[in-house]
């Protein structure tokens, strides 16, 4: 029996929303996870250019043979795909697979810590009233990820910002934040032209080029004092719906 490259349309109707799974046919192991309808899981078997999983699938090709395709979970919704999705490629880790980046709603649905689960869904309110230190919050949210090391916490929140440098000097302290919930507080030294000290991320993204508009800190955690006022706080309601912007001040001089 040959095997099928594509649904039909009663199977379709039945699929609904699913995930998939691209897996090498020698080994079994996950190069690639993915989250579809209709025959979305056959479309990368056509793919060209220069990603990773295209020349996967090419080595694969070479060997005679092709991607082994599963399905994961069927039959969901679009949203539940997402967090099926993220859960999976937080599970195997994005570093074991061929996907350019985290899952859809990753940080938020996929794999998590139950201290972190703690803190995120009992953070206590942070009001504007408790703020009594000249501070900058960072909000991370697209650069943050499960299993984050203390120094990638602290250079991803750190660099690098189109601040205004006069507003930003006036700050003491930065909070790190992720989906509304303060990380991590760090008391600041100085203000610098973006780029222009090492980070974890150099060599993972390339050293990117120095500019006048972006600006990064360098520092080191808070006081344990400070710290405690604001660590694991949610400070969600301090920022206005639908504001795009990544930082807030709160300069009391």
């Amino acid at each position: 029996m040959s095997k099928s490259r594509e649904f039909s349309k009663n199977i379709i109707e039945e699929l609904g929303y699913y995930v998939y799974i691209y897996s090498d046919p020698d080994t079994r192991v996950p190069f690639y996870i993915g989250k579809g309808k209709g025959n979305r899981c056959f479309g990368h078997l056509s793919a060209k250019g220069d990603s990773e999983k295209v020349a996967k699938i090419e080595e694969i090709r070479k060997r005679g043979k092709e991607p082994v395709i599963e399905i994961l979970v069927y039959g969901v919704d679009e949203d539940t795909a997402l967090k099926v999705e993220a859960a999976a490629i937080d599970l195997i880790g994005i570093d074991n697979l061929t996907n350019i980046q985290q899952g859809h709603h990753s940080g938020k649905y996929g794999r998590t810590d139950v201290d972190d689960i703690n803190a995120m869904l009992g953070a206590e309110e942070l009001k504007q009233e408790d703020i009594t230190d000249d501070l900058i919050m960072i909000r991370i949210n697209k650069s943050y990820h499960y299993g984050m090391t203390q120094q990638e916490l602290y250079d991803y929140t750190r660099c690098c910002w189109t601040v205004n440098p006069e507003n930003a000097k006036k700050a003491k302290y930065a909070l790190s934040i992720y989906n509304g919930i303060v990380l991590e507080v760090y008391r600041i030294i100085e203000w610098l032209p973006g780029f222009t000290t090492l980070h974890t991320f150099d060599e993972q993204e390339g050293r990117r080029d120095v500019s006048g508009d972006r600006w990064e800190f360098i520092g080191n955690i808070a006081e344990e004092d400070v710290r405690k006022k604001y660590i694991h706080r949610s400070v969600a309601g301090l920022f206005s719906p639908g504001a795009q912007m990544p930082f807030k001040y709160f300069i009391h001089s």
